[in-house]
């Protein structure tokens, strides 16, 4: 159901006199009118949705929250790539919205909601003060006497500590009904003296502005069904039964009276969600403000609308390079939503000066490397020294709602440096690992932000914008015929992330080689720019694991700006099983890539499917990556005429 000249079609018209084409696009324009507090684009009806996936529409309402301190507050709910708002509440602990959005469920995609709460007293950006999360599946699922719960508001640096309670609702409308609300409120735009009842005429108009050419006598035929006493006039309600009736046997609405998109005539499931969101109205309550991706983008503050007003700033999915680089946003694959990464914003102005500029490049040929490198060497020295071990608070305020401190092994004091904390280790079963007894499934090497593809020629057309990126100059020497052509996998660590890396398959480490380079971020800025080579620049240590499954992989630990060192914990000959820890890094962002042999693994589904869009995928240590599909090689046996018993 895609937009384009759909719109223009749709609403077009002739006329002899010009009198009827000019009521209709009257009418239009009040459709439209209408709904204009609704979404102005709805992404969950971009694809098209089996009968077998659609698990319901979902109205969900924000009620109200109690906080411990008083403010103007704001509430957010996220779900999958979307997000919508409430109104920002008067000065009190105690927010009331009663604000409410439709969303669609899918069976077998975005369930799991995440609402956020803000306070708005800041002038570029609001403060988040708590969130939680809502499987809506579940919610519904269960057998309550009420569609109202209360939920714990949790403090996004520690899990563990509450900081409010918000009230929320949320019902599946019945399919049938939910048509027939659509059609009472599309009815009640032409019920202009509001008595609720239509004319004939008043209903023809209707049809015609739905654009369909449905004969005369068949809007007589309707009509006079539901005008049992032939007064010419009908009720709003009887109209709509009817009208939902008709339209499961012969499809009346062509296109959609809001939008103006055209619709699948045989398609009645998709023209039902498509068209019920397009003019969600609710119930009368105050309706979400949507066409947000993010809940940091819907709570932005004027100085923020600002800046993407003047282009300086902007929120997007896919690849981004120079001046729209400002925000990184990653598809959460296990809470299936979009997030947005946490930088500072000094820090981005300096990477997109140096990295997406010849001047910048030029700079880094004329000995800036070295200075890279200096700096990096002292900032680890510095993070290796207890006056660091200050620095740790500041850094999980910074990033919370991205540190969990629940899962870390050992408690903040224990931390006696920087670097300490830095090269933390979680607790047991903190990352579970997927099909742990099955070495034919690879699994996620790092806590990362990943990109994977089925060849070199994949990565650069999406990702990598280096000139003269190849699998020979990223593994050297150890490069092969069989790895030129292989999937290749990217892990990039941003800094708020656990930093050991583990094994993604069994077998045993072959070898290892160190190649000296320089020390550029792997910020998507650096790996998007066109003036630079990042990964086959950069210091790196490559391995080689040699496996039953998948024949060889090659395992690359990349450092980057202010990454002091890249620590081994296994060495060559050591058979090592998936999921084991294999190394750290020290203090800075760093990425892993692993190279497998072509036709050698098949690779997650979802997450080719985002790297095709340009959008890296937010994954833990142990989740699955791919299956093999390599064939093994034939078992010899024995000959049975030279066994002597």
């Amino acid at each position: 159901m895609g937009h384009g000249n759909s719109r223009q079609d749709c609403s077009s018209g002739d006329s002899a006199d010009g009198s009827k084409p000019s009521r209709i696009r009257r009418l239009r324009r009040r459709l439209r009118l209408h709904s204009r507090r609704s979404s102005t684009s709805h992404p969950q009806t971009s694809k098209i949705l089996k009968e077998e996936d659609f698990a319901g529409i979902a109205l969900i309402r924000i009620i109200s929250a109690e906080m411990k301190f008083k403010d103007k507050w704001l509430a957010c709910i996220t779900l999958g790539e979307q997000t919508f708002r409430t109104h920002v509440s008067d000065q009190t602990d105690k927010p009331t919205w009663n604000s409410e959005k439709k969303l669609l469920l899918e069976k077998h995609g975005a369930h799991l909601a995440r609402i956020s709460v803000f306070e708005t007293n800041r002038l570029s950006r609001n403060n988040l003060i708590g969130y939680c999360e809502v499987d809506l599946l579940e919610f519904l699922s269960q057998d309550c006497s009420s569609d109202n719960e209360v939920f714990d508001l949790l403090d996004p640096s520690s899990a563990s500590t509450i900081v409010g309670r918000i009230s929320i609702s949320c019902c599946i409308e019945d399919p049938v009904e939910t048509e027939k609300t659509f059609v009472r409120r599309i009815l009640s735009i032409v019920d202009c003296n509001e008595d609720g009842e239509l004319s004939l005429d008043e209903f023809s108009d209707l049809i015609d502005a739905f654009g369909n050419k449905l004969a005369a006598e068949k809007k007589e035929e309707i009509f006079k069904q539901a005008d049992k006493n032939g007064d010419g006039v009908v009720s709003l309600d009887e109209l709509a039964t009817l009208l939902a009736i008709q339209n499961e046997k012969e499809p009346i609405i062509n296109c959609c009276p809001v939008c103006g998109e055209v619709l699948e005539v045989s398609d009645g499931l998709n023209n039902m969600i498509h068209m019920t969101l397009c003019f969600d109205e609710g119930t009368g309550n105050q309706v979400m403000t949507g066409g947000f991706l993010t809940d940091k983008e819907a709570s932005s503050g004027w100085m923020f609308k600002l800046s993407e007003w003047a282009h300086f700033s902007t929120f997007d999915i896919g690849l981004r390079s120079g001046s729209s680089a400002s925000h990184i946003l990653v598809y959460d694959r296990r809470k299936k939503r979009l997030v947005e990464e946490i930088i500072d914003r000094k820090i981005v102005l300096s990477m997109r000066a140096i990295y997406q500029s010849k001047f910048g490049l030029g700079l880094m040929d004329n000995g800036a490397k070295e200075i890279l490198r200096s700096l990096s060497e002292k900032q680890g020295k510095k993070m290796d020294s207890a006056e660091s071990a200050k620095e740790i608070p500041n850094f999980i305020e910074f990033f919370k709602d991205q540190i969990n401190m629940d899962e870390v092994k050992y408690p903040l004091e224990q931390f006696k440096t920087f670097n300490e904390f830095f090269i933390r280790e979680l607790k047991l079963g903190a990352r579970p690992i997927a099909f742990v007894e099955r070495d034919d499934i690879a699994v996620c090497a790092a806590d990362c932000r990943l990109m994977a593809f089925n060849s070199v020629a994949d990565s650069i057309r999406c990702w990598i914008k280096g000139r003269k990126f190849s699998i020979q100059g990223l593994l050297n020497e150890m490069c092969s015929s069989e790895f030129a052509n292989g999937a290749l996998v990217i892990f990039r660590l941003a800094p708020q992330d656990y930093h050991r890396f583990h094994f993604p398959v069994s077998g045993t480490i072959e070898k290892f080689l160190e190649l000296p380079g320089c020390l550029y971020t792997v910020n998507p800025i650096a790996v998007n720019s066109k003036y630079c080579n990042v990964f086959t620049e950069n210091k790196r240590v490559v391995s080689i694991i040699s496996t039953e499954h998948f024949g060889k992989v090659a395992f690359v630990a990349i450092g980057a700006t202010m990454v002091g060192s890249i620590n081994f914990s296994k060495k060559e000959g050591d058979y090592v099983r998936k999921g084991d820890e294999f190394g750290y890094f020290s203090f800075g962002g760093s990425t892993v890539i692993c190279v497998f042999e072509k036709d050698s693994i098949r690779i997650d589904e979802d997450l080719l499917e985002n790297s095709g869009r340009s959008l890296e995928t937010l994954v833990s240590v142990g989740m699955q990556l791919g299956v093999s599909v390599k064939k093994q090689g034939n078992v010899k046996l024995p000959n049975l005429r030279n066994l002597s018993l």
